[in-house]
């Protein structure tokens, strides 16, 4: 189990609102709108090596895609745990793996998927 504050899900998936970003202390979620994966990323992740657990992104965030704490994720949820844990900024191979994990979740949640991203999380 990861030790570390901030997991992403699925809201953000499509969304990628970087209001996490802007309260960010230590800049520890990627990609930032200036960075040239962003386009390309399906959602934002928590690098957790550089998260310090303040937990400044969880009430940031609008559609309230951000749990504080590996626990708080609902189990539906659970595989973005891993896609947040891989992901490092600059490293194809990592952002690779992530993104993989974020396509299988799509896959077997499109119904969820389905609901708007602001809604999402209360049908977890």
């Amino acid at each position: 189990m990861l030790d570390w504050h901030g997991v992403i899900t699925d809201p953000c998936i499509g969304t990628k609102d970087t209001a996490c970003v802007d309260v960010c202390p230590v800049d520890c979620i990627h990609p930032r709108k200036d960075e040239e994966e962003f386009e390309a990323a399906a959602m934002l992740y928590v690098h957790p090596e550089e998260c310090i657990d303040c937990g400044a992104c969880v009430p940031a965030c609008p559609v309230t895609a951000i749990y504080g704490s590996v626990e708080a994720v609902p189990e539906s949820q659970a595989m973005l745990i891993e896609a947040n844990d891989v992901y490092r900024l600059g490293e194809s191979e990592a952002m690779e793996q992530a993104e993989a994990i974020i396509r299988v979740h799509v896959e077997a949640h499109s119904d969820l998927l389905a609901v708007a991203p602001v809604e999402r999380q209360g049908f977890h």
